[in-house]
């Protein structure tokens, strides 16, 4: 498939996600319009997405030391991931499994961006450190946020249908940033019908996966006819076609809880 099509296909989506967005707005209950909002990004996602990533609506991530995200919007995780719960749609997701999170604003401005990027900041300092590592096999690594990680460190990036002046977002957004390490900034920002804030090299204009120090944040405005689906289905697959994890360790889940109680053993 040529980007042509694939970009006919992608304006098609986002005229129906615009119809979809205002259809939402006639909702009486402000929970069930945000909710509408985030399964239409969610279903966009999941399209999208490389086969091995999931798009989990209304999760909560926990760690193996106890640490527990705010509810999140959508969760990005390996499909291989243990249900540790899941009732009514709620899941529980430990954060070796987590690639990403995505926030889905409805209107996004300075508070919700504050929002948005604590949240991201929160889930990114949260330990990845229950795996189980392969005897025989070279570590692997992921170089992200000017680190090397021995995982796949999680991704956070915000999506809006409106916003204020993407110029007005980004300039709250670079405050918010300046007195935080790129480890908790957020990949990038999103807005339907305007364009995305991205990190990139301010000498060549080259756009970076995520942020690192000394980059400088781009406003791209989309274009009228095309929106901002493709690039952002291009962004998806340059963060997330990679994307890995080591086999999961539950162990230290149980913490102190005991796993029974040794009566005999035998000897041969």
């Amino acid at each position: 498939m040529t980007v042509e099509k694939l970009g006919k296909i992608l304006r098609s989506v986002a005229k129906r996600m615009h119809a979809d967005f205002e259809q939402s707005q006639n909702f009486n209950h402000n929970g069930e319009a945000g909710t509408s909002r985030e399964l239409l990004v969610q279903q966009f996602l999941s399209g999208y997405l490389p086969a091995h990533v999931e798009a989990v609506h209304n999760a909560e991530v926990i760690a193996a030391n106890g640490d527990v995200s705010p509810q999140s919007d959508i969760i990005l995780i390996d499909r291989g991931t243990p249900p540790f719960t899941n009732l009514q749609g709620f899941r529980i997701i430990p954060n070796e499994c987590v690639y990403g999170m995505i926030e889905v604003k409805t209107n996004l401005d300075a508070t919700q961006l504050t929002d948005a990027c604590g949240k991201i900041s929160k889930l990114r300092r949260m330990p990845k450190t229950a795996y189980r590592p392969i005897s025989g096999l070279i570590p692997r690594t992921t170089t992200a946020y000017g680190t090397k990680h021995n995982y796949f460190p999680t991704s956070g990036m915000i999506v809006a249908f409106k916003s204020l002046q993407l110029e007005t977002i980004g300039n709250h957004l670079v405050k918010w940033c300046q007195s935080r390490n790129p480890s908790e900034w957020p990949d990038s920002v999103w807005v339907i019908g305007k364009g995305h804030l991205q990190w990139g090299d301010p000498r060549t204009g080259a756009l970076f996966r995520s942020p690192t120090a000394g980059a400088s944040l781009f406003q791209i405005d989309a274009d009228p006819d095309q929106d901002i689906l493709l690039p952002l289905a291009i962004h998806l697959n340059i963060h997330f076609s990679d994307a890995w994890m080591n086999p999961l360790d539950l162990l230290p889940y149980s913490g102190a809880t005991p796993l029974g109680k040794s009566r005999r053993t035998w000897t041969i």
